[in-house]
């Protein structure tokens, strides 16, 4: 490691704390025997994660309450550091009005355009997370776009 007093592994807890901060993340379920990856907006509730979506592949590979994943990740340009949490679990349906009641109370509201009227739970059986410096930028060769220049600019 690098020294980072943050740096490694995180609890279990600050596995949540960035779960919590974050509103944006990736759902990763298995399609055709072949991985695909969904981004989603989302909420905790209840300790566990709630997305909204029409009727499409993230739904029925939902409902069939399989193995998926949910990712989200992030850098931090005071610190120089990146995270990632990763949750496993099974997917169901929320088909009951009041627990779709108490997600739209937390914020949940679709993003992109369209009804989004299904409900969508992704109860953790495993969460993990880690937190690590990066490598300083080359300030000559690093892209424009890369976050890491913000460190210097």
């Amino acid at each position: 490691m690098n020294g980072s007093r943050n740096e490694g592994n995180l609890t279990f807890d600050q596995c949540w704390e960035l779960l919590a901060s974050s509103v944006v993340g990736r759902l990763a379920v298995t399609v055709d025997q072949h991985p695909e990856i969904f981004p989603v907006n989302f909420v905790l509730e209840r300790r566990s994660i709630v997305f909204r979506t029409a009727a499409g592949t993230k739904l029925w590979e939902s409902m069939k309450q399989e193995p998926a994943a949910f990712e989200i990740d992030g850098y931090e340009s005071t610190s120089e550091e990146a995270w990632s949490v990763v949750a496993r679990g099974t997917t169901s349906l929320i088909e009951d009005p009041a627990e779709q009641s108490a997600a739209d109370a937390l914020g949940l509201e679709p993003w992109q355009p369209g009804t989004k009227a299904h409900y969508v739970r992704l109860s953790p059986q495993a969460l993990t997370g880690r937190r690590f410096k990066v490598n300083a930028p080359d300030v000559w060769n690093t892209r424009l776009r890369d976050q890491r220049r913000a460190s210097f600019e």
